[in-house]
C-alpha cells in the first residue's frame, strides 16, 4: 500500500560535496548551509502535515542503500545527487526499484547554463520533476510536489 505524506516522511538525499553548501563556490551555490536546507524543507513539509529526514553523503553506495530505505519507508524522495547525476547507473537503478515512489531530482545551480557534461542527469531518466537553477529554494518545491503527489487522496496535483 502506498504510503502517504501523513503516514511517512519525505526521503530528502544529497550526494557529494553537499556538506559543504555555503562555503564550496558560494558564487554559483549561494551561501545558504544543508542546514538551512533542512529547516527550509523541514518547514515546507509541516506546513502540509508532513515531516522530511534529510542525509547527506559522499559515498554512492551509502546513497543507494538509502534509496533502499525510502522504497519501504518513506512516502517519495527528493534528491540532490550532485555529482553522481552524470555518473550513476546504480543510483539510477536504485530508483528504478521504487515503483509507485514520487522522485523529485533537485539542482540548485542551473546545470544546462554550465559545463556540458552536466546537461545529462541519469537520475532525470526516472525522476517524476527536475527542478534546476532555482537554488535551495529547489528543494522547496521538491517538497511541495512530493507533498501534492504523496498527500492524503493520493492524487496527481
Amino acid at each position: 500500500m502506498p504510503r502517504t505524506l501523513a503516514s511517512a516522511p519525505i526521503m530528502i538525499l544529497n550526494g557529494p560535496n553537499l556538506n559543504l553548501l555555503g562555503q564550496r563556490q558560494p558564487e554559483i551555490y549561494g551561501s545558504d548551509t544543508l542546514t538551512d536546507v533542512e529547516a527550509l524543507c523541514a518547514g515546507a513539509a509541516a506546513a502540509r502535515g508532513g515531516t522530511v529526514d534529510l542525509r547527506q553523503s559522499n559515498h554512492e553506495g551509502e546513497l543507494v542503500d538509502w534509496i533502499h530505505e525510502a522504497r519501504l519507508n518513506h512516502c517519495g524522495i527528493v534528491i540532490n545527487p550532485g555529482a553522481y547525476s552524470h555518473t550513476s547507473v546504480a543510483i539510477l537503478d536504485a530508483l528504478n526499484a521504487c515503483d509507485g515512489l514520487p522522485v523529485i531530482e533537485v539542482h540548485i545551480s542551473n546545470i544546462h547554463r554550465r559545463e556540458s557534461f552536466r546537461h545529462h542527469s541519469y537520475v532525470s531518466l526516472r525522476a517524476d520533476g527536475v527542478i534546476a537553477g532555482c537554488g535551495v529554494q529547489g528543494y522547496v518545491f521538491a517538497v511541495e510536489r512530493i507533498a501534492a503527489l504523496a498527500g492524503p487522496g493520493l492524487t496527481e496535483a
